[in-house]
């Protein structure tokens, strides 16, 4: 049910645990915490406790506890008087079902009241079991969780805008080309880290959240992205279509066989099924959810292209 619970609208003795605190995401959800007055407890491992991560956490004036997974008692004392857990572990199955799972254990037995899990990316729940490796990990945990005692919320938030900077092909900058395949008009769904960690912070300290939320900066097709793109950099772009879907999805087959990189979490092949899910349209956000916290400015994608 929707709420216009303001973004900095906060119950300042409000405790979240965070698990994957010394993450990217992490430390950004960790701080969008912080500014609204919640008392973090970043759960790390031994092998980050002493890192730069960890000690950015600390300045902030986080707690820093060391956890390990597979220690029940530990996780517990850890979730001990939360008011939700928030986790933004990134990994495979060893963490985001396995990991993930201690942490939901350990948040029921705490007596935790809610539990945010590590979704933050297209609607993986419409997706056929198989399109895409890492979002069947995600499957996998979400009927764990859906079983557990406990009060859930996703967060849905398509691809990282981020990504467009480098790591994700659509945007061609040493060409001026718009990469896709499939339709130039199909929608596709973007947010920042940096939006979507202020999100999961309110999202953290707003009981009456539903079980899922979807946000977007900015829904763009490959069509808009070239609008974008040239007003972005001053250089005209131009759309190069390709193939059809079959191409990407035949892409991603022949990669993971050649490739198998099977104990990385995003190997080339894994992003060609993210890609083909977006342009298929499978995995595109209904309704989005981005009034529900007014205090949050979103970013668009001209803006994360101009930046130097």
């Amino acid at each position: 049910m929707p709420t216009n619970l303001q973004a900095n609208s906060t119950v300042p003795s409000a405790t979240i645990v965070l698990a994957g605190a010394t993450g990217a995401l992490g430390l950004l959800i960790a701080h969008q915490l912080r500014q609204r007055g919640a008392n973090v407890r970043a759960l790390v491992r031994s092998s980050s406790n002493l890192s730069a991560e960890a000690e950015s956490l600390r300045l902030q004036g986080a707690e820093v506890l060391e956890v390990d997974y597979n220690d029940s008692t530990v996780l517990i004392q850890a979730c001990q008087g939360a008011d939700c857990v928030v986790s933004a572990l990134s990994g495979l199955r060893a963490v985001i079902v396995d990991a993930q799972t201690q942490l939901l254990n350990a948040a029921v037995a705490a007596g935790v009241p809610r539990f945010i899990p590590s979704d933050y990316s297209a609607d993986f729940t419409r997706l056929p079991e198989g399109s895409n490796r890492n979002f069947d990990l995600r499957w996998e945990f979400q009927h764990r969780l859906d079983q557990a005692p406990i009060q859930a919320t996703s967060i849905l938030s398509g691809m990282f805008m981020d990504l467009l900077t480098g790591q994700a092909p659509l945007i061609q900058p040493g060409i001026h080309r718009i990469i896709y395949w499939g339709d130039a008009d199909q929608p596709l769904d973007f947010t920042t880290m940096r939006n979507t960690a202020a999100y999961t912070a309110a999202t953290a300290l707003d009981p009456t959240t539903p079980r899922y939320l979807r946000i977007a900066g900015e829904v763009a097709t490959p069509r808009d992205l070239q609008i974008i793109a040239t007003a972005a950099t001053g250089h005209p772009y131009k759309l190069l279509r390709v193939g059809g879907l079959g191409v990407l999805e035949t892409m991603s087959r022949v990669t993971k066989t050649l490739l198998p990189a099977k104990n990385e979490v995003f190997p080339p092949w894994q992003g060609m099924q993210y890609l083909h899910n977006m342009l298929s349209g499978q995995a595109k956000l209904s309704t989005l959810d981005n009034n529900r916290y007014p205090g949050i400015r979103w970013t668009k994608v001209q803006e994360v292209l101009q930046k130097p």
